[in-house]
């Protein structure tokens, strides 16, 4: 396994007018999420039993093309499952992603790599979504964690792979794994075998979940462990470190009114 792990940083509400945001960095890219919502959406978009989610994705420079669009439809489509839009029919949840930071922004001995890849954003992208939706105190229905996996011309595995280890890798993939351990999503671009996907997406599922036997029965995950190496208790020691900061807010709200 090539490639060193990367430790994220995330922050949750660091915006103050949406009803939830969240920042995340993760292998050279930093995302800014802001989530609105449940609001009224317009008749025509309408779902009568459930709620339409509604992504925007805006680059780190320029405007918004073909790509941008692109990875609309995948998240809309990837956050249908997690979120749960029965519980606000006839309203629409806002989920605006702004990249603000990208690898490509970066030389390396004044030489300037483009990506060769767009994939390697989408892991950003989807957890900077959970984090902000999780701050918006709306209800998912499991977590979701994600991770980029590169298959070098060795067929060596590379984790987070740098712009210029793209630049000689034959695929690129993108996994996001539930926290019951399923394959939510999938994206890969180059070319590869299916042997050599399969170790791709084991060595994902280790980065995204660490060891299986830390889940309990109903699928959420302990949370008595420091490995941050394990995405998805990174994300759920971010979530726990807002909660406590909440709950001693509030009670020395409490005290001062007892004074």
């Amino acid at each position: 396994m090539n490639g060193s792990i990367v430790a994220p940083e995330a922050d949750i509400l660091p915006l103050r007018r949406a009803d939830g945001s969240a920042r995340y960095s993760y292998a050279g890219y930093s995302v800014l999420a802001a989530v609105n919502g449940p609001v009224d959406v317009q008749r025509r978009d309408e779902l009568p039993e459930e709620a339409a989610i509604d992504v925007i994705v805006r680059p780190a420079a320029g405007v918004g093309g073909v790509r941008e669009r692109h990875f609309e439809s995948i998240l809309e489509k990837t956050l249908r499952h997690i979120i749960l839009v029965s519980a606000h029919p006839r309203t629409q949840i806002q989920i605006t992603l702004q990249v603000t930071h990208t690898p490509e922004n970066e030389s390396s001995s004044g030489r300037l790599f483009q990506a060769a890849s767009n994939l390697p954003v989408l892991p950003a992208l989807l957890q900077a979504s959970v984090l902000a939706l999780l701050s918006a105190s709306l209800p998912l229905t499991m977590m979701l964690t994600s991770t980029t996996v590169a298959i070098g011309i060795d067929n060596s595995l590379i984790h987070d792979p740098t712009l210029k280890q793209l630049q000689t890798a034959t695929s690129v993939h993108v996994f996001a794994f539930s926290s019951r351990g399923d394959l939510v999503l999938v994206e890969s671009e180059g070319k590869f075998s299916f042997h050599a996907w399969e170790e791709a997406a084991n060595e994902a599922m280790h980065r995204c979940r660490g060891n299986e036997n830390k889940e309990d029965n109903v699928g959420d995950i302990n949370m008595d462990t420091e490995d941050h190496t394990n995405l998805e208790n990174f994300l759920k020691s971010i979530v726990e470190q807002k909660v406590r900061k909440d709950q001693a807010w509030k009670e020395s709200i409490k005290r001062e009114q007892r004074a």
